[in-house]
């Protein structure tokens, strides 16, 4: 009787030890694929648009014209917030002061929004009428993708 108890037990155990197996690669799996699809955007707005080789030309042109734009408020950003978060070795600093840089980085931040919109809108005349609202589509759906507390897209 004994033996047999152990034999019950012993299978109870690695049942349980297959469905802990299986549970883990179950949820591996849906989380790799969970989301929408991720890639690079550019290829995705040509399957999307099926845009034309000269499409494909001008939007590039574009996009390297709008990133070049706004590759230096990027960098000042960067540097109004190492200034920002320095001000934290001074146990004197007033709101005022922190209002300045705050202001500062919202300002930058505003004109990088300005350019980007702007850019869309001269990607868009690109575009035909058809693709003109698939375009529409593609950039509310590329502006609602999510982003966990790291920056990495779910």
């Amino acid at each position: 009787m004994k033996n047999s108890a152990n034999r019950i037990l012993t299978i109870a155990v690695i049942l349980l030890l297959l469905l802990n197996i299986a549970m883990v690669v179950y949820i591996i799996k849906q989380r790799n694929h969970s989301g929408p699809p991720r890639g690079n955007p550019m290829e995705m707005m040509d399957k999307e648009l099926n845009m034309s080789e000269q499409q494909k030309a001008e939007v590039k042109k574009l996009r390297d014209e709008h990133f070049e734009s706004i590759h230096p408020l990027f960098d000042s950003i960067r540097a109004a917030k190492v200034a920002y978060f320095g001000l934290i070795k001074d146990p004197n600093v007033n709101d005022s002061l922190l209002n300045v840089y705050n202001t500062r980085m919202n300002d930058l931040q505003s004109k990088i929004n300005k350019l980007t919109f702007d850019h869309f809108r001269s990607v868009k005349a690109v575009l035909s009428e058809e693709q003109q609202r698939k375009y529409d589509d593609f950039v509310q759906k590329m502006m609602q993708r999510k982003k966990d507390s790291t920056g990495k897209k779910k």
